[in-house]
């Protein structure tokens, strides 16, 4: 049961924008900022913050930012994060191929080298305690420019916050990632856990 309940997305009407960017990447406003809305402009900075993070125009890929969320995500154990940063990734256009051949990054060819040295980071830096170390960096040196370095760091900060907003709140995961989720992670390996219905 979550911590606090949603409230309906209509309750602020001054975050009608910023709910919008949110419908714009998943295609509904996550229980997540339903929650945070009590404090609206903690959402508006959060949509500011998103909107810098995962520009279109960025020096990374937007989708394989998602796909650095979900591996941040999955190190700090958010399950609620992963399956949005799942489907957030497919939105922006990740094929299903390689959403399903993710956890085998290190060996299929649906990744190049570079790919796998950024999420090889992106699972150390969302661990707790943190577990990048010098041959981590050293590979995401050899494979990425200082700019999107910073862009990849930023999308697992930005999921951190994420991370340990949702896992504390204990957020209800909504039905179309967790069923994504599901799919793509494994039906008996993989549960929403905190996030599932209150009636679970």
């Amino acid at each position: 049961m979550p911590l606090l309940k949603p409230l309906p997305a209509d309750s602020t009407p001054e975050l009608a924008d910023d709910f919008a960017l949110f419908e714009s990447i998943l295609g509904f406003v996550p229980n997540s900022l339903l929650t945070m809305q009590r404090r609206p402009t903690i959402v508006k900075a959060f949509g500011q913050l998103t909107r810098a993070v995962m520009a279109p125009d960025g020096a990374v890929d937007p989708g394989f930012k998602r796909l650095i969320a979900h591996m941040a995500s999955t190190g700090a154990g958010c399950r609620y994060c992963q399956a949005h940063s799942l489907l957030a990734a497919e939105i922006q256009g990740i094929s299903r191929e390689k959403l399903e051949a993710l956890w085998e990054f290190r060996t299929n060819p649906e990744f190049s080298d570079p790919e796998r040295a950024a999420l090889e980071f992106a699972i150390a830096a969302g661990s707790v305690p943190n577990a990048v170390d010098g041959e981590i960096m050293e590979n995401l040196r050899r494979n990425w420019e200082e700019d999107q370095i910073v862009e990849i760091l930023a999308a697992i900060c930005l999921y951190g916050f994420l991370n340990r907003w949702n896992d504390s709140m204990a957020t209800e995961l909504e039905q179309g990632p967790a069923s994504l989720a599901r799919d793509l992670l494994g039906e008996g390996q993989w549960d929403a856990g905190k996030h599932g219905p209150a009636e679970d």
